[in-house]
């Protein structure tokens, strides 16, 4: 598993909270969006199938979880 610098962390789940129509219910699709714009540089379109970094998507989730954020 890939280790991310906790200040990469902090700055992505501070974007996935400012996305549009955050979530916490909907918390891993948000989580989903930010490793995919970190990255692909963008957000993902609607039908978009592109690989994302899954141990980034997973510490993201378990950042959020583990503080309530």
């Amino acid at each position: 598993m890939a280790d991310y610098s906790k200040s990469l962390i902090d700055s992505l789940c501070l974007k996935i909270k400012d996305y549009p129509r955050f979530s916490l219910r909907e918390l891993e699709k948000f989580c989903w969006m930010a490793a995919h714009e970190h990255k692909h540089g963008v957000l993902p379109s609607e039908y978009d199938i592109r690989e994302i970094d899954e141990d980034l998507y997973l510490q993201l989730l378990r950042k959020f979880k583990s503080n309530n954020l």
